[in-house]
């Protein structure tokens, strides 16, 4: 037998293509393949994003809970009684299933001191461990429930009389019912008053069985085995109703659906698989093999994997089965992570009833083989199959061999069910991958919705729920999926336990360790214009032309007029034609002259690509002082080129529809702020705008006057006036002096229109001329100073041998060559005279005084190197402190002859001379 690998779970039909591995390197090369798919599925992997996004403040949300109450997690749904049973830490709630903030009736189940204080002695919490967490909750009969609750990690269950909403008293052992702990999956259905259930039948959670407890058979349940269960994390379970009147005559079938631990692929650590398993409801247990064991226990492995990447979800969250009128078109829909959190990436799959059926009618079975006497592992059974089909419910077929019940089913099929309860053959989802990938959300619930649209189609509406609490909308359309909005159903970030739909109240139901919600299934209501709501692509919408409004189409009042506009590809063109904002809906924004002004623009979907039009052009992130936000278009320091006429569009693409649909959000026109002219102003204004050309022919002549003669100005009195003043210092050397001084004072109307059919106002604007000009040269005079004073900075590090060794060694190559033909090299420990040498010759040459000498008392001071004995490297001389004298000595104030010495550095390893 060939070596079985986790590629090999799915390449039998073509889902995984990854080539077998050797027996030796099974671990690591599996683990080679998982991390590098994590890697790449996480960056590259395909998602889908909601095109909308609710907040929790912004929706009209129903909420319940009590204080001192916590984990509404159990929830269950009577359409007869109109009510909503919650099961609670220690409580049991009937709410108003039309609205769940009327909470109609309450019934308290605590714990009593002895069983209290037994929990504690196991090592559990008090305060948290050791209460009773209602976990079931399932119709016996119209007129009672059978709750069973974790009671301080010795399960109980009772029976909950709703005409008077109290427990009966009748205590039963709920081990093998319901969880010890109440954190541990686990999972029921109640079937025909039998109560099916898959969890830990002891104390540890070792023991993981599936049984069934019924109050007119005995306890049926798996075997411990792991080839039967082998850690396993129960999530859902539900009858599947075929009945005799079918052409085969089957009996009725329970599905569990669970993860757990792989027995059939080797791997470097615990490798889980999601798998399906399934019983006969008129199960009986053997004659003598199998008593009071299942005789029809299969199980087989759910695949949900992304084939064009290998890349495999093998964590099943949460199934709902999608039943249709025959048990053929039922749909089972499932969410799934990877095993690997950091993917950040969830996934529904669905699958076909039919598909399911046929691998356990058909499939082949698995056994285990022993290698090299220690070694177990798991190959396919190509023996012969006994008959009837081990697992095979009993049908038509059987009662003609008077096989009427599984106590007349031979041993040897009984013997090798029990020996082969896997099967090898996968179940592939339909369209062998998923209907819906996401990223960085993790789903912990799923229900499904048939929805008819307004073109007589049917759809699959899919509501999941995440980790965070969220809840996503999805509807299905030729085979593509498309997340119509994202709604924030609980106030924190906490998991959604619960989630279940009422197709009569149109409402969906969320329990969570906080409370419960309920949410509508759609809200049409927020869709204020006829794209928005068609682009939304949700089945419970249309647009109603006659009353301008999103509808739902399931509402009565909406059924009368049937000119309703909806379109599941999103072709907004079906709209009719929108007069969008005219001139006199912009709003109108007026800021001061400098200041800020912020234009928002919301939108709603985030599929949209939002565009910021200023008189007609677009603006990009290159515009001069804007900033394009999420919500809106920020303008700094607001000049007067920047009034205009603003307008936010969004443009969407609709793939189905293959086009492009851009509405207009927001229409602003801004305007600045201009204090007003004084009156003694208004009829005379002067202005030296043209001042340019006469100051640049007095400036060539050396003319340092103020000039103040009035000139024309080229702008109309009646859209800006301004007063320029310019004086400038008295001069004497144009060459060292800088250029005249400017003070600018603005005087301008309140009006400055954006547009005017004067040539002189659009050819010129002074006033934007002037602080455009301005800013650049202060921005460019700041920049080279701060350049300069970097290089000298740097330079002087350098020299004064500061920086590491590739700035020393260019130094030395600088310094030697200067050195050689200009000046006499000295020994390191002369550094400081050196330095005093040179900045004595500078201060010599270049700052002579009145009388003609060459050097002062201060000069003296800096030639002073703070020795107070004679140098290292001198020869005994002590150097002269005159500086009188005009002799060459002054360029070698020692006497000291080092030019054939070589240049030291602080980190030589020779000596000083």
């Amino acid at each position: 037998m060939n070596q079985y690998s986790l590629a090999d779970a799915m390449t039998d039909k073509g889902n995984f293509t990854v080539p077998k591995l050797s027996e030796s390197n099974m671990g690591f090369g599996v683990l080679g393949v998982f991390l590098g798919l994590l890697l790449e599925v996480s960056t590259h992997g395909p998602h889908a994003v909601p095109r909308t996004s609710w907040k929790h403040q912004d929706l009209d949300l129903m909420e319940f809970s009590e204080p001192g109450f916590f984990n509404y997690s159990t929830l269950l749904l009577s359409e007869k009684r109109d009510a909503l049973y919650v099961g609670a830490r220690e409580a049991i709630f009937e709410l108003s299933k039309k609205n769940v903030t009327v909470r109609n009736n309450k019934a308290l189940w605590t714990v009593a001191e002895k069983p209290m204080s037994m929990c504690t002695l196991k090592g559990k919490s008090k305060e948290r461990d050791c209460l009773n967490y209602i976990r079931v909750l399932q119709f016996v009969d119209d007129n009672r429930l059978y709750v069973c609750g974790t009671h301080a990690f010795q399960p109980q269950c009772d029976y909950l009389n709703l005409a008077t909403f109290s427990l009966v008293g009748r205590h039963e052992d709920g081990r093998g019912k319901c969880s010890f702990d109440p954190s541990q999956s686990f999972t029921t259905v109640m079937v025909d008053g039998e109560l099916y259930s898959g969890t830990a039948y002891n104390f540890l959670g070792s023991e993981p069985i599936i049984s069934r407890y019924s109050p007119y058979q005995s306890l049926l349940r798996t075997e411990y085995s792991t080839s039967w269960l082998n850690e396993p994390s129960f999530v859902f379970a539900d009858v599947i109703r075929e009945g005799r009147n079918g052409a085969d005559g089957e009996d009725d079938k329970i599905y569990y659906f669970f993860t757990e631990v792989s027995v059939e692929y080797e791997f470097f650590g615990k490798l889980l698989i999601p798998r399906v398993g399934r019983v006969c409801k008129g199960d009986l247990g053997g004659q003598r093999t199998l008593q009071k064991k299942w005789t029809s226990f299969l199980k087989a492995k759910l695949v949900c994997s992304m084939p064009e990447l290998n890349f495999v979800f093998n964590v099943v969250h949460d199934v709902f089965i999608l039943k249709g009128t025959d048990w053929r078109n039922t749909v089972i829909y499932g969410v799934f992570t990877s095993q690997w959190g950091n993917v950040g990436l969830s996934a529904v799959c669905a699958y076909n009833l039919t598909a399911v059926e046929e691998v356990f009618s058909k499939g082949k079975y698995m056994q285990k083989a022993t290698v090299e006497q220690s070694h177990t592992k798991w190959v396919r059974y190509n023996g012969i199959t006994p008959s009837p089909r081990p697992g095979a419910c009993i049908n038509n077929l059987m009662r003609e061999q008077n096989i009427s019940s599984s106590l007349h089913l031979p041993d040897k099929t009984l013997q090798f069910v029990k020996d082969h309860p896997l099967l090898e053959d996968p179940i592939l989802p339909i369209g062998n991958g998923p209907r819906l990938i996401t990223k960085d959300v993790n789903y912990t619930q799923i229900v499904v919705e048939r929805v008819q649209a307004l073109d007589k189609n049917i759809y699959d509406v899919i509501f999941t729920g995440t980790d965070k609490g969220v809840l996503h909308k999805s509807v299905l359309y030729d085979g593509d999926i498309h997340i119509v909005e994202e709604i924030q159903l609980l106030k924190s970030s906490e998991p959604i336990k619960n989630l279940l739909l009422s197709s009569e109240t149109r409402s969906l139901y969320a329990g969570s360790d906080s409370g419960v919600v309920q949410s509508p299934t759609a809200f049409c209501g927020r869709y204020l214009f006829c794209d928005d709501c068609v682009l939304a692509r949700d089945p419970y919408c249309a647009w109603n032309p006659h009353t301008k409004a999103c509808v739902n189409i399931f509402d009565a009042s909406s059924q009368r007029p049937r000119r309703l506009i909806q379109s599941l590809n999103g072709d907004a063109e079906k709209c009719p034609l929108a007069s969008g904002l005219s001139l006199k809906d912009y709003q109108h924004i007026t800021v001061k002259l400098g200041s800020s002004a912020e234009l928002p623009c919301l939108v709603h979907s985030n599929l949209a690509q939002v565009t910021w039009k200023f008189n007609e052009s677009v603006l990009t992130e290159a515009s001069r002082f804007h900033f394009l936000g999420e919500n809106g278009l920020l303008i700094y320091s607001v000049a007067p080129e920047d009034e205009g006429h603003y307008e936010c569009w969004a443009v969407e693409w609709a793939p189905a529809a293959g086009k492009n649909f851009s509405r207009l959000l927001a229409g602003y026109i801004l305007t600045l702020d201009l204090p007003p002219i004084p009156p003694q102003q208004a009829g005379h204004i002067t202005s030296t705008l043209g001042i340019q050309e006469t100051s640049s022919t007095h400036d060539g002549e050396g003319n340092s006057k103020a000039y103040r003669d009035p000139l024309t100005s080229a702008i109309a009195p009646s859209s800006f006036t301004a007063t320029f003043h310019f004086t400038s210092p008295p001069q004497t050397d144009l060459s060292l002096t800088p250029p005249p001084s400017s003070t600018i004072k603005f005087q301008p109307k309140l009006h400055l229109p954006t547009s005017s059919n004067d040539p002189h106002l659009n050819k010129w604007d002074p006033a934007a001329e002037y602080l455009q000009h301005n800013s650049s040269t202060a921005l460019l005079f700041l920049f080279i100073l701060f350049f300069v004073l970097f290089l000298a900075a740097l330079a002087y590090n350098c020299y004064m041998q500061y920086l590491p060794a590739p700035c020393l060694r260019m130094r030395a190559a600088l310094l030697g060559k200067q050195k050689s033909t200009h000046q006499p090299e000295y020994c390191a420990c002369e550094a400081g005279l050196m330095e005093t040498s040179a900045t004595e010759k500078i201060n010599m040459t270049e700052q002579p005084t009145q009388n003609g000498s060459h050097a002062t008392q201060n000069q003296r001071a800096l030639r002073d190197t703070g020795y107070e004995t004679e140098p290292e490297c001198g020869n005994g001389q002590i150097p002269s402190n005159s500086f009188e004298d005009d002799s060459p000595s002054q360029e070698k104030p020692f006497d000291v002859d080092c030019e054939s010495q070589s240049i030291q550095f602080a980190d030589a390893d020779e000596p000083y001379c």
